[in-house]
C-alpha cells in the first residue's frame, strides 16, 4: 500500500479501498499498450480501486481490465466495482434476468469470478425493489459479488431495498455510486435516470449518505472536466472542444462557472491546480465518499493523489459552494 494514499475499507469487501477510485471508461482492449501503461502507473502509485461497468466501451473496458488482472497476478489485492442493467435504445433493462447475464458477462470479461462490489447502473422504479434484492442476494450469497448497490438510484428508494432487506432477513445494499462533487448537475448528462446528490437541492441526499455513512461512490466529481484547470472565463468559447457533450448538458452553467471562479481564485493563493483544490472539496465532505477520477496517464493521477494533503477548512467550503459570501 501507498503511504501516500488512504484507504478505507468496505463492508464485505476484504482489501483496503483507495479513496481515490480509477474510472475505466478510456481502459480499452483496442488501446491495450497505453491502458495497460495507465493501469500501471495508477497501481504502482497505490491505487487499487477501479470503476468500470458492462457497456463501457462496449464491454472492452472490462475485458482489458481484467487481461491486465490476469497479466499482472494482483485480483486479489484490487477492488473492482462494475455495474450492469444500464438501459439500451429499445427498453429498460433493471430486472432479474437482466442483472444475471450482466453479471456473468462482467465476470468472464474480467476474468475473475466474484466482483467487489457489484452496482446497478441504473433504476426502474416500475420493478419492485424486492424482485431486486433478491436476486441480488442469491449472487451474494453464491459469493458472486462481496457487496452491491445502486448507480444513480435515490436515497429513497435505497433505504426502500434495504428495509425489504431487513424485513426478508437478506443482506442490504452497502455502497452507492450518484453524481456527487463541487458542481451542480443542472441536467442529466445522459438523459433521464441520472441521480445526483450535489446542489443545494439534494441536501436531504446528503444528509442520509452523511448519516448512514454508507459508502458514496462518487462519479463525475470534478463534473467531467469542468474542474480541469483547462476552462476559464476567458476562453469559454473553446468549451466544445475542451468538454464533451454531457459536461456540457450538465455542468456549464453560470451557478458552476461562479464556483469555478472561487476555486480558480482559491487554488493560485494555496498555490496547488484547479483541479487538486475541487477535489478536496469532495474529500472534505462528511460523506464516506471515494471519488472517481478520469486520469488519462499516470501523471495526472499523480497529481489528483496530491489533493489528499490538502486542507479546507468548513468555511471555505461553504465559500467553494456558494453557501457564503466570505471565508
Amino acid at each position: 500500500m501507498s503511504a501516500r494514499m488512504q484507504y478505507r475499507q468496505i463492508p464485505g469487501v476484504a482489501v483496503p479501498v483507495a479513496r481515490l477510485v480509477l474510472g475505466t471508461m478510456i481502459v480499452t482492449t483496442q488501446e491495450r499498450e497505453r491502458s495497460f501503461a495507465l493501469l500501471d502507473a495508477v497501481y504502482e502509485q497505490g491505487g487499487n480501486a477501479f470503476d468500470t461497468a458492462n457497456v463501457y466501451a462496449g464491454g472492452h473496458s472490462e475485458r482489458c481490465l481484467g487481461e491486465w488482472l490476469q497479466a499482472r497476478g494482483v485480483r486479489e489485492q484490487v477492488f473492482i466495482l462494475t455495474k450492469g442493467c444500464h438501459p439500451n435504445q429499445d427498453r429498460q433493462r433493471v430486472t432479474p434476468f437482466d442483472l444475471t447475464t450482466d453479471l456473468y458477462d462482467s465476470l468472464a470479461r474480467l476474468r475473475t469470478d466474484y466482483v467487489d462490489a457489484y452496482v446497478l447502473h441504473r433504476d426502474n422504479i416500475d420493478v419492485p425493489v424486492g424482485e431486486i434484492v433478491d436476486v441480488l442476494n442469491l449472487h451474494y450469497a453464491a459469493g458472486r459479488i462481496r457487496a452491491f448497490g445502486g448507480s444513480n438510484w435515490s436515497h429513497v428508494r435505497i433505504a426502500e431495498a434495504n428495509a425489504y432487506a431487513a424485513r426478508q432477513g437478506l443482506a442490504p445494499m452497502t455502497v452507492s455510486s450518484p453524481n456527487y462533487g463541487l458542481a451542480e448537475q443542472v441536467l442529466d448528462p445522459w438523459g433521464p435516470g441520472c441521480v445526483s446528490i450535489s446542489g443545494p437541492a439534494n441536501a436531504a441526499a446528503r444528509a442520509w449518505y452523511a448519516a448512514n455513512q454508507m459508502p458514496v461512490f462518487a462519479y463525475s466529481s470534478l463534473a467531467r472536466g469542468l474542474f480541469s484547470g483547462r476552462l476559464r472565463r476567458d476562453n469559454l468559447d473553446q468549451a466544445e472542444q475542451l468538454l464533451d457533450k454531457a459536461a456540457r448538458t450538465a455542468y456549464l452553467h453560470e451557478v458552476n462557472l461562479r464556483r469555478l471562479d472561487r476555486v480558480a481564485q482559491l487554488a493560485a493563493e494555496r498555490g496547488c491546480t484547479v483541479p487538486q483544490l475541487a477535489l478536496a472539496y469532495v474529500l472534505h465532505s462528511p460523506l464516506n465518499v471515494f471519488p472517481l477520477v478520469g486520469a488519462a496517464n499516470g501523471s495526472e493521477f499523480a497529481e489528483n493523489v496530491q489533493a489528499l494533503d490538502l486542507h479546507l477548512t468548513a468555511d471555505e467550503c461553504a465559500w467553494l459552494d456558494l453557501a457564503r459570501d466570505g471565508r
